[in-house]
C-alpha cells in the first residue's frame, strides 16, 4: 500500500438500458479496466454484486459514520445495498463485472455490505447473463443467479475506518499507521503512546466506532496489505515479513484460515490462469 500512483478516473456506466427493471431484475455488465483505474464515488437505487473475473480491486464504501475498504481478489465479490456510496480502485488490471439487482428481489435484511465467495457456478452464471437476450433463458439465468448469490458464503474482508470528518482523529491516525506499516507493531499497547490515548480508550473507540476489537481489525488490515503484494507476484516470505510475521508457515496458516486458500493461490501466476 506504499505504492504512490496517479489514479486514472473512469466514468461509471450510465446507459439507459443498464438499470434493472421489474421484467429484467438482474442485469450483468463486463468492463476491462487498467491498473490504477478509479471509478469516482457514486451510488444507485439498485443493489449491486461487484467482482473481478481476473485481477484485483479495492472497493471503498461509506455507511453512516464508517468507511470500509474491501480488497477483493477474483474469488470474492462485494455486495452493495441500494443508495450506498462507493468507489472502486483497480489494483491490478481487471475484468470488472457488475450485476445490478432490483432492490426488491433480495432478502430485506440485506442492509449491510458483505463480501461473498464466488462459486464456479456463480462465475459462469454472471458470464452467461452478460449476453443474454430477454426471454425464458434469461429468466432462468436470473433466477439461478439470485439463488446462488443469496446462498453464497460470506467472508470478513473489509477494513472499517473512522469517518474522515466525524470519526475520532486519534483512532483514524492509528488505523492509517497500521495500514501503512502493519509489521512495525502488533500490539495495541505499542501504538497508543503515539496517538496520545490510553489502551483502554482506544479499545473502546474500536468497539464503539468500528464495532470490532483491535486484533480483529488488524487481521483484516494485514490481509488488505498482503493481497495486493501477492497479486503482484512478490514471494510469500517477503509478504509475510511485511505483514509482521517471523515465519512463512505462521503467515500461511493465518492466511489460509482467513481466506480458505493458501497465499500462493492469490499470486499473479495463479490469478492469470483463472
Amino acid at each position: 500500500m506504499k505504492r504512490k500512483t496517479r489514479l486514472q478516473p473512469v466514468s461509471f456506466d450510465t446507459s439507459a438500458n443498464r438499470p434493472p427493471t421489474a421484467a429484467r431484475p438482474v442485469r450483468s455488465r463486463a468492463r476491462a479496466l487498467a491498473m490504477d483505474a478509479h471509478i469516482e464515488p457514486h451510488q444507485h437505487p439498485w443493489s449491486q454484486f461487484t467482482y473481478c473475473a481476473s485481477g484485483l480491486m479495492q472497493v471503498t464504501v461509506t455507511q453512516g459514520e464508517v468507511q470500509t475498504t474491501y480488497i477483493v481478489p477474483s474469488t470474492r465479490a462485494v455486495w452493495l445495498p441500494p443508495q450506498v456510496q462507493h468507489n472502486v480502485v483497480v489494483l491490478e488490471a481487471a475484468e470488472l463485472r457488475t450485476v445490478d439487482i432490483a432492490a426488491d428481489v433480495l432478502p430485506r435484511d440485506w442492509t449491510e455490505c458483505r463480501v461473498l465467495v464466488v462459486s464456479k457456478l456463480l462465475r459462469e452464471l454472471v458470464h452467461a447473463l452478460e449476453g443474454a437476450e430477454a426471454g425464458p433463458r434469461e429468466d432462468a439465468l436470473m433466477r439461478l443467479t439470485l439463488d446462488e448469490i443469496t446462498h453464497a458464503d460470506t467472508q470478513a474482508l473489509g477494513v472499517p475506518m473512522p469517518h474522515p470528518e466525524h470519526g475520532d482523529k486519534r483512532l483514524r491516525a492509528l488505523c492509517e499507521a497500521v495500514l501503512r506499516e502493519p509489521a512495525r507493531k502488533s500490539q495495541l499497547r505499542e501504538w497508543v503512546a503515539e496517538i496520545g490515548a490510553s489502551e483502554r480508550t482506544v479499545a473502546r473507540l474500536f468497539r464503539d466506532e468500528l464495532g470490532t476489537t483491535y486484533q480483529q481489525w488488524r487481521l483484516q488490515a494485514v490481509l488488505a496489505h498482503a493481497l495486493p503484494q501477492l497479486a503482484r507476484g512478490l514471494p510469500i516470505a517477503l509478504v509475510a515479513a511485511a505483514s509482521g510475521y517471523h515465519s512463512d508457515s505462521a503467515f500461511s496458516a493465518m492466511f489460509k484460515q482467513a481466506m480458505g486458500k493458501a497465499p500462493s493461490h492469490f499470486q499473479r501466476k495463479t490469478l492469470l490462469k483463472q
